[in-house]
């Protein structure tokens, strides 16, 4: 059924339950796995050049090392993902579209994420990355839910 599975993971204990279950669904289906991590490497308030290169390099680093660990633990469970750290470097992309952007141009049939289920205040403020990729993906979207 699902030959291509994307799960998107940002090193959180619930991106690491959507790993997991990416990681079940993959062997289940004898899927492919690509994990994929956003990097916002646009701040909007650092006003020197140095402050800049030195934050863009460590939201590099720590995709790099979220998508490391990801890996490993997919490898461990006997699967040979591919990985990519995707890079937000322009002011307005946000995290959902990108991510259906690699869904769709890889392609995937499947993309797997968690959510940390907020509501009220806390969703009006930190918003829902999850919601976002629910709204615009033509692509079914299994959600797996924090505890």
């Amino acid at each position: 059924m699902y030959k291509h599975i994307l799960v998107a993971v940002d090193g959180s204990d619930t991106s690491n339950l959507a790993l997991q279950e990416a990681i079940k669904l993959a062997k289940e289906q004898q899927a492919q796995l690509r994990i994929v991590h956003v990097a916002e490497d646009i701040p909007l308030n650092i006003d020197t050049e140095y402050a800049l290169e030195a934050y863009q390099e460590a939201m590099r680093k720590t995709g790099e090392d979220v998508l490391s660990k990801a890996d490993a633990i997919a490898r461990e469970s006997g699967l040979t993902p591919e990985t990519k750290l995707i890079q937000i470097e322009t002011l307005g992309h946000r995290v959902a579209n990108m991510v259906v952007e690699e869904a769709q141009s890889w392609p995937a049939d499947l993309i797997v994420l968690g959510t940390h289920g907020r509501r009220g205040f806390n969703h009006l403020l930190m918003g829902s990355v999850a919601e976002g990729i629910v709204r615009i993906s033509p692509k079914p979207v299994l959600l797996i839910r924090g505890k």
